[in-house]
């Protein structure tokens, strides 16, 4: 679910190909339940994103698939780092930090921003939000977010971000992870269909 930096390993599903939780963690035996549960919930299709936040004026990132919309009023994101990771101290101490939607054709970028180690940044073109966190070149769009709250849940923090500011959206296909593999989805045929979602059709009370 986070980058890969020393911890257990916590990427639901087998790792057929490098991803964004690819992370290696300290050698354990083997753990049957352990094993099921990242095959179970590999089956949950997830997004793939990048945060990013700037302290001292050295950019900071990793690639994050456990990021999701949490509420409307306030309007607030979450994202869960691991309690290994090495780039959510930096976020925490900035304050503050920008989501990076990845589109379908940016694997490369978040194999990058899943591995240890070595500068993430090198060689990657990109903007500062006006918090000064990277945007990075061709992502979809961007959430910018200041750090609202923090809390330890099991090998894991779940973090909440106000959100201070929306990119604009580019046209194009998100990039997406399923049983370990990157994949992008079906344009299909015809309209897009709309769905009635808390994001779509506010009067709802549940997402779907």
């Amino acid at each position: 679910m986070t980058e890969a930096e020393p911890g257990p390993t916590a990427e639901p599903g087998p790792t057929a190909e490098p991803g964004p939780a690819a992370e290696p963690g300290p050698a354990a035996e083997p753990d049957t339940e352990a094993a099921r549960y990242r095959q179970v919930l590999g089956h949950f299709c997830t997004g793939v994103t990048v945060i990013t936040t700037i302290d001292d004026q050295r950019p900071a990132g990793f690639a994050c698939q456990s990021f999701a919309a949490l509420s409307l009023e306030p309007p607030l994101v979450l994202f869960c780092p691991s309690r290994w990771s090495l780039t959510w101290p930096v976020i925490a101490r900035a304050g503050h930090f920008c989501a990076n939607v990845l589109a379908d054709g940016q694997q490369e970028l978040a194999r990058r921003f899943g591995a240890s180690g070595g500068d993430r940044f090198a060689g990657v073109p990109w903007s500062p939000a006006p918090s000064g966190a990277p945007v990075l070149d061709g992502a979809l769009t961007w959430v910018e977010c200041a750090v609202e709250a923090v809390h330890e849940a099991g090998d894991h923090y779940l973090v909440t971000g106000r959100v201070t500011g929306l990119g604009p959206c580019r046209p194009g296909r998100p990039l997406l992870f399923y049983r370990g593999r990157y994949a992008a989805t079906d344009p299909g045929e015809g309209p897009a269909e709309v769905v009635d979602t808390l994001l779509a059709w506010p009067r709802y009370a549940d997402w779907m």
